[in-house]
């Protein structure tokens, strides 16, 4: 529906009224119009369009003037009510982003790909269905950093992981100091919404903060870690020798990653291939989800831009008109005074 935000503005229209009203009437000579060149046409004082012109001008300046008034009122157009989607998680994606990462034993479409490649893959999808959610991205190596901080922005979020490189935070992996860094960006935050969703490929070689004293400082904070470990756990390896079968994941820590998820109220997961870890976001996805009673509001679209612009552009045109007359009326000046 059409609405306006100041509506007692639109009681200054009558102002050009009561102006003219209050003012006392001259009396009036009705003059004759006279033809085109009439000789008292060229007589001071004498036009055959005066009151013409003058009416038009004062219809267009109280046109102009209900217009600007319109405009000062904020007319708008309110939309039908909506309700946003809240489910009330904020949850912060830890990546690891070491060398190790690198590894391509992940296989898509009978084409192999690296760690990072297939976390990417599936984590498009994992975030796209994050609405109502406030997501961070997390990345970590030697060093631990926020690439996105807690936001309903979720292609950015998207845009950042793609931009993440192999070895952007280190050689090593700080798995305790990431998760420091987690609770430290979670804490202000209500205590059943604090969640993080850790991934690596292997065991933690750095950082100041041993994995289990996080995880014990994430307990005491009401954060809870959910903890996935991906990498394949068998390979064929191509030498000059031949080819040999390995384990890729041989430096996974996965007893570190349970004790952790489990002694924060998390849960461990095991990915070992890409459908693995699709089947593993899709379990997260239906975690603990918070329904909040959801928020309302109406789409307002402001409209004031409209009878502004219009003011604006019949000022234009009229002036532009007064302009080109007066050329007219000087260029015939000077052809009668050349001609004279």
């Amino acid at each position: 529906m059409l609405s306006f935000a100041y509506p007692w503005v639109l009681a200054l229209i009558a102002l050009p009224l009561l102006a003219n009203a209050r003012k006392r009437p001259a009396p009036a000579v009705e003059a004759p119009v006279l033809p085109t060149g009439h000789w008292l046409s060229d007589l001071p004082g004498v036009s055959r369009s005066g009151s013409r012109n003058s009416l038009l001008k004062q219809l267009l300046l109280l046109l102009i003037w209900i217009l600007l008034v319109t405009a000062l009122a904020r007319p708008q157009y309110v939309g039908e009510q909506v309700q946003l989607p809240v489910t009330g998680r904020d949850l912060l994606l830890a990546v690891d982003i070491s060398p190790s990462m690198d590894e391509q034993d992940m296989v898509v479409q009978g084409r192999s790909i690296n760690r990072l490649q297939a976390v990417k893959r599936v984590l498009h999808d994992f975030i796209e269905r994050r609405q109502g959610d406030r997501l961070g991205l997390l990345l970590f190596g030697t060093e631990p950093y926020i690439q996105a901080p807690l936001t309903f922005d979720l292609n950015t979020v998207r845009t950042l992981l793609d931009e993440s490189g192999i070895g952007m935070a280190g050689r090593a992996t700080a798995i305790g100091d990431a998760i420091g860094l987690a609770i430290k960006r979670l804490r202000d935050r209500p205590q059943q919404q604090r969640v993080v969703i850790l991934l690596t490929d292997g065991a933690n070689t750095a950082g100041e903060i041993p994995p289990d004293k996080a995880a014990e400082i994430a307990k005491a904070a009401g954060v809870r870690i959910y903890t996935i470990g991906i990498g394949a756990e068998s390979m064929i390896q191509r030498g000059l020798l031949g080819s040999r079968r390995v384990n890729p994941s041989r430096d996974l820590d996965e007893g570190l990653l349970t004790r952790m998820a489990q002694q924060t109220g998390g849960q461990y997961f095991r990915a070992r291939s890409l459908p693995e870890l699709e089947q593993i976001y899709q379990s997260i996805d239906q975690l603990e989800p918070i329904e909040l009673e959801g928020k309302r509001y109406r789409p307002v679209t402001e409209l004031y831009v409209w009878p502004a612009g219009l003011a604006v552009l019949i000022w234009l045109a009229w002036q532009l008109g007064r302009a080109l007359i007066l050329a007219r009326a000087n260029g015939a000046r000077r052809e009668e005074a050349d001609n004279g």
